[in-house]
C-alpha cells in the first residue's frame, strides 16, 4: 500500500514539475522575442503578461473566466479521449458544430420558456458535438482508420457545413455572421457581471468546472471510466478481460465531442457579443484545447488550471500592447508559451529518471 502511495505521490510531483518546465522555457523564448522587438520595455512586458488578467482589475480577471471556459471544455475533450488511447484533433469541428446547434436553438425556438431554452440549446451542443465525433471513432472501431486523419477532415467539413448551415438558417446579411441568440436562452450572469463589472464571464464557468468534476469521477472513480482507460493502455488485454472494445471507443470519441460542442455552445450563448462568422477559418478554441490537455497531462484538474494558465497569459498578452508591443509579437509570445507546453509529457520522462537517480544515490 505504501509503495503504491509513494508512487502516485512520485507520479504526480513529476507531472507537476514537468508543466512547470515547459512554462518556464516558454516564457524565456518570449522575454528573448521582447529583447529583439524593444529592449527598454522588455522587462515590463513579460511582468505584464505574467500579471495577466490582473493588470485589468476585477474586469480583467472576469474576462479571464470568460476566456478560459470553452478552453476548458475543449482541453477536457483532448485529455478524456487520450485517457482513452485516443488522439482527438477534430475538437475545432465539433466544437463549431455544437456552436451552430447552440445558436440555432438559442435562435429559432423562442417557444421555450427563459431556463428551459438555454438548457436546451447547451443540450443540442452536447449531442450534435457528440454526433460529429461518432463518425472517426465508428471509423477507428470497425475499420481501424487512424482517428488522428478522419478527425482532421472532419473539422474542415464541420467548418464549410457549419457556415453553409448558418447562411441558410440564422445568417446576418448586414455582418456576414450569425443572429444573436434570444435573451431566454443567453447564458445567465448569476451576479457575476456585478463582481466582475464590465467583463463578459457568466455562469458558463461553473458549467465548465462541473464538467471537470465530473470527468474526473468518470474516469477514476467508475467502471465505466476504468474500462474505457483499459482499452486505451492495452486493447488486446480489455478485449481478452471481456470488454468491448468496439463500443468503447465510439463512446469515448462521441463523449469527447459532446464536451467540444458544450464549450462552443457555452462561447456562443454568453451573450457577449460573440457571433458564428462565417469564414473559412478553424475554431482557434478546438485547437488550443490540445495544448491545455497536453500542459493539463490529460487530467480534467489539471486541464482545469492549465486553461485558467493559458487565458490568463492571453489577457497579459492584451494588456502588454499598451507598453508599444505589436499584437503580432504578443501572438508570438502567447504561442511560443503554448508551444513549449506541449513538451510536458517529454519532460515528465526525463524529470522521473532525474529523480530516480537523485533517489539512487541517496540510497546508496
Amino acid at each position: 500500500m505504501n509503495k503504491v502511495k509513494n508512487f502516485l505521490e512520485k507520479n504526480a510531483f513529476n507531472s507537476f514539475v514537468s508543466s512547470l518546465v515547459a512554462i518556464l522555457i516558454g516564457l524565456l523564448f518570449g522575454f528573448i522575442i521582447l529583447l529583439i522587438s524593444n529592449p527598454s520595455q522588455a522587462f515590463a512586458g513579460i511582468m505584464t503578461i505574467l500579471s495577466g488578467g490582473v493588470s485589468g482589475g476585477m474586469k480583467g480577471i472576469g474576462q479571464t473566466l470568460y476566456s478560459a471556459t470553452p478552453i476548458i471544455m475543449t482541453g477536457l475533450s483532448v485529455g478524456f479521449a487520450f485517457k482513452t488511447g485516443l488522439f482527438n484533433i477534430g475538437t475545432p469541428g465539433q466544437f463549431i458544430m455544437g456552436a451552430f446547434a447552440a445558436v440555432y436553438v438559442g435562435v429559432e425556438w423562442t417557444f421555450l420558456p427563459p431556463v428551459v431554452h438555454c438548457l436546451v440549446a447547451l443540450l443540442a451542443s452536447c449531442i450534435v458535438g457528440g454526433l460529429w465525433a461518432f463518425t472517426p471513432g465508428a471509423l477507428k472501431a470497425y475499420r481501424n482508420v487512424n482517428e488522428v486523419i478522419s478527425s482532421i477532415m472532419m473539422n474542415y467539413i464541420g467548418m464549410y457545413f457549419a457556415n453553409y448551415l448558418v447562411l441558410n438558417t440564422i445568417y446576418d446579411k448586414l455582418r456576414n455572421q450569425s443572429l444573436p441568440p434570444a435573451p431566454s436562452a443567453v447564458m445567465p450572469k448569476m451576479g457575476l457581471d456585478i463582481l466582475f463589472d464590465g467583463s463578459s464571464v457568466n455562469s458558463g464557468i461553473f458549467v465548465a468546472v462541473i464538467a471537470v468534476v465530473v470527468m474526473y469521477i468518470v474516469l477514476e472513480k467508475t467502471t465505466f471510466g476504468f474500462e474505457l482507460k483499459a482499452c486505451g493502455l492495452n486493447s488486446s488485454a480489455s478485449k481478452y478481460a471481456g470488454i468491448n472494445e468496439k463500443r468503447n471507443i465510439i463512446l469515448s470519441m462521441v463523449i469527447a465531442g459532446a464536451l467540444a460542442g458544450l464549450g462552443g455552445g457555452l462561447l456562443f450563448l454568453a451573450g457577449s457579443g460573440k457571433h458564428i462568422e462565417v469564414v473559412d477559418v478553424l475554431a482557434s478554441e478546438g485547437f488550443n484545447g490540445i495544448p491545455v490537455a497536453l500542459l493539463g497531462l490529460n487530467n480534467p484538474i489539471g486541464i482545469l488550471f492549465s486553461a485558467l494558465f493559458i487565458a490568463h497569459i492571453t489577457m497579459g498578452g492584451f494588456y502588454a500592447q499598451l507598453l508599444n508591443f505589436s499584437s503580432e509579437i504578443i501572438g508570438i509570445i502567447i504561442a511560443s508559451i503554448i508551444y513549449f507546453s506541449a513538451f510536458a509529457l517529454m519532460f515528465k520522462g526525463v524529470i522521473a529518471k532525474v529523480v530516480k537517480k537523485i533517489g539512487g544515490k541517496k540510497n546508496g
